[in-house]
């Protein structure tokens, strides 16, 4: 039975890309649902997409071993879409573009589109990669398959809903997926889970009489580790071209702002969800159930549920993943053609001459190719984690502070930005050599650091931001302008 409602939800997302291709019928349709979504459909999927194996199967993994600290990666999260919905969700919204590189070209002039894009491009198709995995990992235990053949169904279906329809046809099975999750994990697991374990005091009891500590010692999992959690997440969704895309699709800026609020605070209540489904794993499960923390999703589901139910959860657990590795690809095939691609074209003296038929034709043949490349990553590559991981440090420690620093501070210039940029990706990379350790926090920290004392020292040493340049950014935070830049020429 949880066999088949599997098969039935992955036939669903397929026809689900069979309706959003009807409505996807030029290039701000396929790549940001036509800056059209309401409330409910924009909370919603910002919510599916930030959301992934990482906060579900991860979370209640985290909360299996420290319990409710264990609760402190998805808060980060959730933190990342708070401030990002409250402080700028509404500005961005407004800017009426489609990449974060078209932003710094924007706010700062013609020199930082192709690095920008390059970082980005290479992090959002990281993060696909290993979101690929994840559900195949899923697909292979629940076939008997092997991890391949796994990849390759998983990978697929999310290629053939997210190419029918781009934004429109992901926008459509993220909701759904939204709803499997919120109806999977607030709703049978959590319920069972307390049920089970003779309610919340149980819980509390049982887990400290099994591990020897509290369960609600919310520091459990370490101050460093939080720390970290908060520089690299929280920063990571400030500026990530998959959050950034999916702020486009907001119909109003009041929209991204307060419908991104509640996908926040939803984020803040599934981190204390997957604690609690975690903890009671671990009291209830016998000893050796979960051989590791990242078993403790799949054999709780596997103990406590009827086959109904479990494929009801599992299906639960396929959305999460494949809501965040369907928003990534198509925010890596949307950076590359874009902001590199075009550039590219641009130098060497071809125009973009075609008719709104032929851009999301080509936007779909992007996403297409950017499929096809992360599926043999995913079956090629032996360490993703730790290719992610580069990627997520290069992200924050070189984009960070010319994004954020072109939102906030006025004085900031493209010299400022271009400068800040390198200097942060060559410090990351170099501590990452100097260290040993690709998984260290120095990295992140000593890049961020060099990144924003050579953007202040840059930017304040060189002559200020074109008038022109800075007048044409002020009109479009105003909304008073809807030119979308263009990629400069190399």
């Amino acid at each position: 039975m949880d066999k088949a409602i599997v098969i039935v939800y992955i036939i669903s997302m397929i026809g689900f890309g069979f309706v959003g291709k009807a409505k996807a019928t030029t290039e701000s349709d396929f790549l940001v649902a036509g800056r059209r979504l309401g409330p409910a459909l924009y909370g919603g999927t910002m919510a599916a997409i930030v959301l992934g194996g990482a906060s579900t199967i991860g979370g209640v993994g985290l909360g299996y071993e420290y319990g409710l600290s264990g609760m402190w990666l998805v808060v980060s999260i959730g933190m990342g879409i708070l401030l990002l919905s409250l402080l700028f969700a509404h500005r961005i919204q407004r800017l009426r573009i489609y990449t974060v590189s078209q932003m710094l070209t924007l706010r700062y002039g013609p020199g930082s589109h192709v690095l920008s894009g390059v970082v980005m491009c290479a992090y959002t198709l990281m993060l696909a990669t290993t979101s690929t995995i994840a559900y195949a990992t899923i697909f292979s235990v629940l076939f008997d398959m092997g991890k391949v053949p796994a990849i390759m169904i998983g990978g697929g279906t999310v290629i053939l809903y997210s190419a029918l329809g781009g934004m429109w046809s992901i926008t459509l099975t993220d909701f759904v997926q939204f709803f499997i999750k919120t109806i999977g994990i607030f709703f049978i697991l959590v319920p069972v889970a307390l049920v089970k374990a003779d309610g919340w005091g149980g819980v509390t009891e049982g887990f400290e009489k099994v591990t020897g500590h509290s369960g609600t010692d919310l520091t459990a999992i370490g101050g460093q580790t939080i720390i970290t959690y908060f520089v690299i997440y929280t920063f990571g969704l400030l500026i990530g071209q998959d959050i950034w895309q999916r702020v486009f699709t907001a119909k109003t800026p009041g929209v991204a702002r307060w419908a991104g609020t509640a996908a926040g605070v939803y984020c803040l209540a599934y981190a204390f969800a997957g604690s609690v489904i975690g903890m009671s794993a671990r009291v209830l499960l016998p000893a050796g159930d979960a051989a590791v923390k990242d078993d403790a999703f799949a054999a709780f589901v596997e103990f406590a549920l009827n086959p109904v139910l479990a494929g009801l959860v599992l299906a639960a657990a396929l959305a999460a993943v494949m809501s965040t590795s369907s928003g990534a690809l198509i925010a890596s095939a949307t950076v590359a053609r874009q902001d590199i691609v075009q550039l590219i074209r641009g130098a060497a003296g071809h125009e973009d001459t075609g008719d709104e038929h032929d851009h999301v034709t080509g936007n779909r043949l992007y996403l297409i190719a950017f499929g096809i490349v992360m599926i043999a990553l995913a079956c090629v590559l032996q360490d993703v984690v730790a290719a992610l991981t580069v990627a997520y440090d290069i992200l924050v420690g070189g984009l960070l502070v010319a994004i954020l620093g072109g939102l906030v501070w006025r004085r900031g210039n493209n010299r400022g930005a271009l400068v800040s940029i390198g200097v942060g990706v060559a410090v990351t990379l170099a501590t990452m050599l100097i260290v040993g350790d690709i998984y260290a926090n120095e990295p992140i920290y000593y890049g961020l650091a060099a990144s924003a004392l050579s953007y202040i020292v840059t930017s304040l040493l060189t002559p200020p931001t074109d008038p022109v340049v800075m007048a044409e950014w002020d009109a479009r935070n105003a909304g008073t302008s809807t030119e979308v830049p263009a990629a400069e020429p190399a």
